[in-house]
């Protein structure tokens, strides 16, 4: 008999490889984009992660794939971020050029070249130490895509940057001009509004000389840094054909024992990352 091909299915890295280009041309068509079931995945990052992972097996029963097709997480995450570095700008920096520089800075390098680095470092490493071994060769393989491991950075970004950046996404909100978003946005800023403002108004403290500040900025990034692995953890645990994923966890032991040491030395981790754009006028 001679051999039969399946039409089911494509390999993953042929699927991959087609939906990327499809993901690049969406970037710039916002009215594609699902902005309500990205403001609801933001909330629920924030509050139920879980929930939003249990939506991604979901989604891959649908799509047959684990990754988003969508950009609009990325092109919203971007805004945001863009929109809290100009109110920091406002406040700390007097240069129009200057400002333009640091929004760029903070956008492209902290949070999109800064993730494809780290989501490319944990796509080599699941794939090729965590995959659990096929128990015959009739399974089919399963690879993790390396535009989920960037979705499960973006995932892992979101709530660090409402802690550590976070300040205006009702400003933001307002910009998108629709009511249903506005809506969303507004839902989301009731519940963790709060905290999205708590590193911007209380930067003068942070940033000053003393213990009190020293305290509190460790503590800040200590919670930001270990609930950003967790994420990371819960991205990859929710894969059936990873083993071992709860190496993604190491990392907060790391940042838990780090963070004495770094208070009883005096490391003022928010001083130290506002001299790295505003030094002259801190």
């Amino acid at each position: 008999m001679l051999p039969t091909v399946s039409k089911g299915r494509m390999p993953s890295h042929v699927r991959a490889n087609s939906v990327f280009p499809q993901y690049l041309r969406r970037i710039v068509k916002w009215q594609q984009m699902d902005v309500e079931y990205t403001f609801w995945q933001m909330l629920h990052l924030c509050t139920s992660p879980k929930v939003v992972y249990q939506h991604t097996k979901y989604h891959k029963q649908t799509k047959n794939q684990w990754a988003r097709d969508d950009p609009a997480f990325v092109v919203i995450c971007s805004l945001l971020l863009a929109v809290s570095t100009l109110a920091y700008c406002a406040a700390y920096d007097h240069s129009a050029a200057h400002a333009v520089f640091v929004v760029i800075s903070v956008v492209v390098f902290n949070f999109l070249i800064t993730g494809v680095v780290l989501a490319t470092c944990c796509w080599f490493l699941t794939n090729t130490y965590l995959r659990e071994e096929a128990p015959n060769s009739h399974v089919v393989e399963q690879r993790v895509e390396w535009l989920y491991a960037f979705d499960v950075h973006c995932n892992s970004f979101f709530p660090m940057f409402v802690i550590l950046y976070g300040n205006c996404e009702v400003v933001t909100c307002s910009a998108l001009g629709n009511f249903q978003y506005q809506f969303m946005c507004q839902s989301s800023t009731d519940v963790f509004g709060f905290v999205a403002v708590i590193h911007y108004f209380l930067s003068p403290l942070l940033v000053a000389h003393g213990f009190i500040p020293v305290l509190l900025s460790n503590l800040l990034f200590m919670v930001s840094a270990s609930y950003y692995h967790y994420l990371n953890f819960l991205g990859y645990d929710v894969l059936p054909f990873l083993e071992r994923t709860t190496f993604f966890l190491y990392p907060i032991g790391v940042v838990i024992v780090l963070s004495p040491i770094l208070i009883l030395s005096g490391f003022n981790p928010s001083r130290y990352f506002m001299n790295m754009y505003f030094s002259q006028w801190l």
